[in-house]
C-alpha cells in the first residue's frame, strides 16, 4: 500500500476527535501520516468559556495543550494559518509552508453571527474563543472598578449594566455566571450588589428554545429569582459604544453587550470554493464528504447536512465528534478498503448550567434541574477527557472545578476547596509519622523481630497449622482489644490468595515493617506526603479488616485522610521535590509545550 497523507485543519472538538481515532487506527502503520494544523498550539474547551469570562476558573483551565493530547502518538502538530487549499494538486497552503494530502478533513468550526446588525462587530463582545473570554473578563473587571468611582448616577448605572444578547446555551450560561460573580465584584470594589443590572435580550418570544418548555421555564424562573431581567420579543437593531437600540425604539444604556445570538461558518473558508448551505456552512453528503470533491471531508460545526428535511446537524459537541468519527471511518475505508458508513446522529440530550450550582438538563426524556443537573454536566466533561485518553486533563479539570474555586462557586460550595493553609497540618503530619516510625521500629527491633526471626506473627488460622514449624502462637486475648473480633469472610478469601503459605507470610511481614518505616520517614520529612498518607490510611483499613487493630490506634485513619491536603508543601521536602518531578516527568512523558508546533518536516519555506 502506497503511503497516505491525512491532513486535518482545525483542532476543535471535531478535529481532535478525528485525529485521535485515526492515530489509534494507524498507530503501527508507518505508511500513513497524520498532520493536525491549527492557528493555536492548544485545543479550547468552548463549552466552558463562560467560566473564564466570569472568573470562575483561570484562563488555562480551558486550554488543552496539543502536545499533551497527542504526544506519543503519530500525529504531527503544526501551528499555522491555512491560507488556501488546492484541490487539484491536493495541497494545503499555510502562511509558512504547504502540505500534500491524500485525504483532507476540514474542521475549522464556526464563529459568531451578527446577522448584519450595525455596530456589533465594533462595540459588542463575543464569546467564541479563548481570547474572547479573557478580553471580556478583563473588560468587566476594569469597568466595575471604574464605575465604583463614578458619581454621576446615570453613567454609573450604564457601566454596571451587563446585557447578554441571545438566550441559547452560551447566553444563559454567561448570565448565570454573572449572577454569582457580581457578589465578588461588588465586594472587591466596595459597591452595593443591588447596583448591578443583568439582562438577557431575546428576539424570540421564549428563551432556551432547544429545551422543552418545562425545563426552559425552570431556568427562566431561577434567573428571574436572582434578579436577571429577561427581555423577550426584542430584536437588537443597532449597537452603539455605550448603548444599544431595540426594534421597539427603546434604547438601553450599557457599556457591556455580550453578543451570543448565533453562529455561522468560519469565515476562513469563504474562499475555499466549496458549496455552502445555511449560515455559510459547507455542504456535505451522508459520508461527510464535501459536495463535488473526492477525499475531502468536512466535520463539526462547519458541516451542513440534513438527516431529515429542514433538520441540519446540530452545532453541539456530541454532533461534532460524531461527524468526525464518520469522516475518520470513511477515510479508513478508503485506505484499507471496505464499506463507507453514513452519518447517523445519536444525541444523548442537552444541558445548560446557570452558574456553578444550578442547571437544567434533558437527557433523552430524563429531566434534571438544580444541583444534580450540573453534577451530570461535570460527569459528561470528565467522560470527554476519558475519550481523549487524557488522565492529565481529567485531574486538572477536577482541580479547577472543585479544589481551586472561591466564593462557593462549585456544586459542593467550596467544601473541597484547597485554598487552606497546609501549615496547620504539619504537627499532625509529624505525629502520624512518629506513630509509624515507632510501629515499624517495634516490629523490626522487638523481641519477636519481624525482620530477623522467620516466624509467622500474623494471627491467621490457615498459617498456623500443625505443619507450620516455628510459627508463633497468637494470643487469643489480643482479639478482645481489636475493633472487630474476626475477619469478614470476603476479606479472608482475599488474604488467603495474597498470603497462602507461612513462607509468603514471613516475606510479607518484612515488607510491612519496611513500609511502616518508610511511611514514618516520608511524613516526618514531608516527602511524597500524599502517597505516604494514602498508604497510611490503606494500612489502617487493612489492619482493621484483618482484626489486628485496636480502638486506640483507629485515630490514624482520619488523620491520614486529613494529611492528603498536601501537608508536605509546608516545612517539607515536597515544596521542592514535587514541582521538580512534575516538570521533569511531564516533559519526558508529554513533551515540552511550545507556542508554535512544527512537527511536519516537509514544510516548504
Amino acid at each position: 500500500m502506497a503511503g497516505k497523507n491525512i491532513v486535518i485543519v482545525g483542532a476543535g472538538y471535531a478535529g481532535v476527535s478525528a485525529a485521535k481515532k485515526l492515530a489509534k487506527k494507524y498507530k503501527k502503520d508507518d505508511s500513513v501520516s497524520i498532520t493536525l494544523i491549527d492557528r493555536n498550539s492548544y485545543h479550547t474547551m468552548l463549552t466552558e468559556l463562560h467560566e473564564v469570562a466570569a472568573h470562575r476558573v483561570e484562563p488555562d483551565a480551558v486550554q488543552l495543550d496539543l502536545r499533551k493530547l497527542f504526544n506519543r502518538t503519530k500525529v504531527n502538530l503544526v501551528t499555522d494559518n491555512v491560507t488556501h487549499v488546492d484541490y487539484e494538486s491536493q495541497k494545503v497552503m499555510t502562511e509558512h509552508g504547504s502540505f500534500e494530502f491524500d485525504h483532507l478533513i476540514l474542521g475549522m468550526g464556526a464563529e459568531p453571527n451578527d446577522f448584519g446588525t450595525p455596530g456589533v462587530e465594533k462595540h459588542a463582545f463575543t464569546l467564541w474563543s479563548w481570547e474572547d473570554a479573557v478580553q471580556l473578563r478583563e473588560h468587566i473587571e476594569s469597568t466595575v472598578q471604574k464605575a465604583a468611582t463614578i458619581r454621576d448616577e446615570k453613567t454609573r448605572r450604564a457601566m454596571l449594566t451587563f446585557s447578554v444578547c441571545g438566550s441559547g446555551f452560551t447566553g444563559i450560561e454567561m448570565v448565570g455566571e454573572l449572577v454569582e460573580w457580581k457578589k465578588r465584584l461588588a465586594k472587591d470594589n466596595k459597591i452595593d450588589e443591588d447596583e448591578f443590572t443583568l439582562q438577557v435580550i431575546e428576539a424570540a418570544p421564549t428563551i432556551l428554545n432547544m429545551l422543552e418548555r418545562k425545563d426552559a421555564n425552570k431556568a427562566e424562573a431561577y434567573l428571574q429569582k436572582h434578579g436577571v431581567q429577561i427581555i423577550k420579543d426584542s430584536p437588537i437593531v443597532q449597537v452603539n459604544a455605550e448603548s444599544f437600540e431595540l426594534k421597539s425604539g427603546e434604547t438601553i444604556p450599557t457599556h457591556t453587550l455580550i453578543w451570543t445570538a448565533g453562529v455561522q461558518a468560519n469565515s476562513d473558508t469563504k474562499d475555499y470554493g466549496l458549496s455552502k448551505g445555511r449560515a455559510g456552512r459547507l455542504n456535505v453528503n451522508g459520508y461527510m464528504e464535501a459536495e463535488g470533491l473526492d477525499n475531502v471531508y468536512v466535520v463539526g460545526d462547519l458541516a451542513y447536512y440534513e438527516e431529515n428535511p429542514g433538520e441540519p446537524i446540530p452545532q453541539i459537541v456530541e454532533a461534532a465528534e460524531q461527524t468526525a468519527h464518520t469522516a475518520a471511518e470513511n477515510i479508513i475505508a478508503d485506505i484499507n478498503g471496505g464499506e463507507k458508513v453514513e452519518f447517523k446522529g445519536n444525541y444523548h440530550g442537552v444541558m445548560v448550567s446557570i452558574g456553578s450550582r444550578y442547571g437544567v438538563a434533558d437527557l433523552n426524556g430524563i429531566h434534571l434541574s438544580g444541583w444534580f443537573a450540573n453534577f451530570v454536566k461535570h460527569l459528561v466533561n470528565l467522560f470527554y477527557f476519558f475519550t481523549l485518553r487524557s488522565g492529565y486533563y481529567m485531574v486538572q479539570y477536577v482541580k479547577h472545578e472543585f479544589f481551586h474555586t472561591k466564593d462557593k462557586r462549585n456544586i459542593f460550595r467550596d467544601m473541597p476547596s484547597r485554598y487552606g493553609n497546609a501549615l496547620w497540618s504539619v504537627p499532625l503530619r509529624l505525629f502520624v509519622g512518629g506513630f509509624w516510625l515507632y510501629e515499624g521500629a517495634a516490629k523490626a527491633f522487638g523481641e519477636d523481630s519481624w525482620i530477623t526471626n522467620n516466624v509467622v506473627n500474623m494471627p491467621f488460622d490457615w498459617l498456623h497449622s500443625d505443619a507450620t514449624s516455628g510459627a508463633s502462637e497468637w494470643d487469643e486475648g489480643d482479639a478482645a482489644a481489636t475493633i472487630i473480633s474476626e475477619m469478614p469472610g470476603w476479606f479472608e478469601g482475599i488474604m488467603k490468595i495474597m498470603i497462602p503459605t507461612p513462607e509468603i507470610a514471613v516475606m510479607m511481614q518484612k515488607i510491612v515493617v519496611i513500609a511502616e518505616l518508610a511511611i514514618g520517614l516520608a511524613l516526618i520529612f514531608g516527602i511524597f506526603t500524599w502517597i505516604a498518607s494514602f498508604i497510611s490510611a490503606k494500612f489502617i483499613a487493612m489492619f482493621v479488616l484483618t482484626a489486628m487493630l485496636g480502638w486506640d490506634q483507629l485515630w490514624v485513619l482520619p488523620a491520614s485522610i486529613a494529611l492528603l491536603n498536601g501537608s508536605g508543601r509546608t516545612l517539607g521536602l515536597d515544596y521542592w521535590v514535587i514541582p521538580g518531578l512534575r516538570n521533569k516527568l511531564g516533559n519526558w512523558w508529554y513533551g515540552k509545550e511550545r507556542a508554535i508546533y512544527t512537527d511536519k518536516t516537509s514544510i516548504k519555506k
